[in-house]
């Protein structure tokens, strides 16, 4: 006679147990969700930023680059068109990349070179170059002291902060 076993109740699975990864993925979720709050409230408050005080200009020169076949790039003044200054090729390195990136947005916009770029000396003796075509405005101090002067040499005198 064959002998009848007790049948066996299906036992539920244990509950899963998370991995040590799981715990290291929701730790890195969770702080990368508080620094981006963060931030988001830093800037909406200020936090952490400065602002120079508002300067009067003291100096302004509307001028035209203009590229030459030889390589070199001349600054036409806007209201003349006398000669402001040329730049050979290999010179100007700061002046050329910067007006490069100024006029290549000015192609992105499908706008021509007719506008001028206007240079300004403020009297905290800060310098700005503002393409009003596009309405970009570049801070030439916050690339450093050497690079503000290479634009601040266009402009009488020659000081900068």
């Amino acid at each position: 006679m064959p002998i009848e076993l007790p049948a066996r109740r299906p036992s539920s699975p244990p509950p899963p147990r998370r991995s040590p990864q799981s715990f290291a993925v929701l730790g890195i979720g969770a702080l990368l969700g508080v620094v981006m709050l963060s931030v988001f409230i830093g800037r909406q408050q200020g936090v952490g930023l400065t602002e120079l005080p508002a300067g009067r200009p003291v100096a302004s020169l509307g001028f035209r680059a203009e590229d030459r076949p030889d390589g070199a790039v001349e600054l036409m003044g806007a209201e003349d068109n006398r000669l402001v200054a040329r730049i050979n090729p290999g010179e100007g390195g700061f002046v050329r990349g910067t007006l490069r990136g100024l006029a290549q947005a000015r192609q992105r916009e499908g706008l021509g070179a007719e506008q001028p770029f206007t240079l300004t000396r403020f009297d905290n003796g800060t310098l700005a170059l503002e393409d009003a075509a596009t309405g970009r405005h570049v801070a030439l101090e916050a690339f450093g002291a050497t690079n503000a002067a290479a634009f601040a040499r266009l402009l009488p005198g020659n000081e900068t902060k």
